[in-house]
């Protein structure tokens, strides 16, 4: 029997000391507190240099935590807990602080119920406390940048099918709403119906994927706004789950807007809104380019009298009457043809699938349209004309250069019969 006692004596002290345990015996009712050898030890004692108080644990506890750590105990002795569970720091030896977890309770009570002895054990949790802080550290780092981005995170549960939003998830949807928690199917319902079937592919993530998939995509929230979007989205294992699709959102409507507003001035005049030089030689040479457009009409229009207007007027009126032509220009198209400024007064028109007789109505009502261009109210007598150049592409081998100098000199021809034409055409009445 003694050598069972010694034996399960030494297995005591040896699992203590390979669990890196510290323990206590709080005797109540003698007034005094055992601390083992392997917790003198995590705090950088050697066994006896500590008196066993019962207040010893407290001493070493640091400020902060000494009334949530008495508190613990307070509360199980009243039977209001089961057990003590608190975490603490303690102070070394050498002066810095080492965290603990520590776990006891009640093992011996009198007749009438009285504790009468708590027994406990407290593991070194510094590394484990230093990792949470370190974690912190990035959390706020991570939450700093989502705030910075405007980015919001969702995610759905795939066992339960229950789909959870961030605050700024549910802001960029329009949501009102005070829980995470949203309807699973809610996401569905916000798609813009051009992009419902791309969008809703692109979310559906394989289980067991590790790749990210990104989508763009557009919106509509409740009260018609459109809105464009963007979204990161991937597959995370669940630990006894099917997992879940973790998501990012991102409201990329003003990056879009920008984005189309530079490339529309890279391809468009900025005074007129037609077509620049550049962007018509790309799309004259794709339509030469299409049997099925030829024969293509390439226009030529040289404005007549417009130094004369800007001389006289001013630069700004000269810009109105130019603004003013390119709008009646426009309206003088069809749908399927192109305008462009090429620089001062000069345009250049391009009409797919258009015939002798189909240009000669076009170039009546751009020079209508010219006649009756709005010069302003200080201009009362004078009036714009131009002259018209037209050139017929039924060759796919054309290049740009000789269709539009072909109607160029179309142009030319024009100006030198007397202005206010076409080639083959009468002079527009003087108004």
């Amino acid at each position: 029997m003694a050598d069972d006692n010694k034996r399960n004596g030494n297995s005591w002290a040896l699992a203590l000391d390979r669990a890196h345990l510290g323990l206590w015996d709080w005797n109540l009712s003698a007034g005094d507190c055992y601390y083992s050898p392997t917790w003198s030890k995590m705090l950088g004692y050697e066994p006896g240099e500590l008196a066993d108080t019962p207040d010893l644990w407290l001493k070493l506890t640091h400020p902060d935590d000494r009334q949530r750590a008495q508190e613990s105990g307070d509360r199980h002795i009243a039977g209001l807990v089961d057990s003590i569970e608190t975490q603490l720091r303690l102070r070394h030896k050498d002066g810095h602080w080492v965290w603990v977890l520590d776990r006891g309770g009640i093992v011996e009570r009198d007749a009438d119920g009285r504790p009468l002895r708590l027994m406990g054990v407290q593991t070194d949790i510094t590394r484990q406390k230093e990792a949470e802080a370190a974690l912190e550290q990035v959390n706020v780092r991570f939450r700093l940048a989502l705030a910075a981005s405007g980015t919001g995170i969702w995610h759905h549960d795939i066992g339960t099918r229950k789909s959870f939003w961030d605050a700024r998830t549910r802001e960029i949807f329009g949501l009102v709403a005070d829980t995470d928690e949203v309807m699973a199917d809610l996401w569905h319902t916000y798609l813009h119906p051009d992009d419902k079937e791309a969008a809703e592919r692109a979310h559906q993530i394989s289980p067991g994927s590790n790749g990210v998939v990104a989508a763009q995509y557009r919106i509509v929230l409740r009260e018609g706004q459109i809105r464009h979007v963007e979204s990161l989205v991937r597959f995370v294992a669940g630990v006894g789950s099917a997992g879940q699709i973790l998501g990012t959102v991102r409201d990329i409507t003003e990056e879009k807007m920008r984005a189309e507003g530079l490339a529309f001035a890279a391809r468009h005049d900025a005074l007129t809104g037609l077509l620049n030089r550049a962007a018509f030689d790309r799309l004259l040479a794709e339509n030469i380019a299409m049997a099925e457009r030829l024969p293509l009409a390439v226009f030529y229009v040289d404005l007549d009298y417009f130094k004369a207007l800007n001389d006289y007027a001013g630069h700004a009126a000269g810009d109105l009457a130019l603004k003013s032509v390119a709008a009646g220009i426009l309206a003088s198209l069809p749908a399927s043809a192109h305008a462009a400024r090429l620089g001062g007064d000069e345009f250049a028109l391009m009409v797919p699938n258009c015939d002798d007789a189909c240009a000669e109505r076009i170039a009546g009502a751009v020079l209508a349209a010219v006649r009756d261009a709005d010069l302003g109210s200080a201009i009362t007598s004078r009036r714009l004309a131009a002259s018209i150049g037209i050139a017929f592409v039924r060759d796919r081998n054309m290049s740009v250069a000789d269709a539009l100098a072909c109607a160029d000199d179309a142009c030319y021809a024009a100006k030198a019969g007397g202005r206010a034409r076409w080639p083959g055409s009468r002079p527009a009445p003087a108004r």
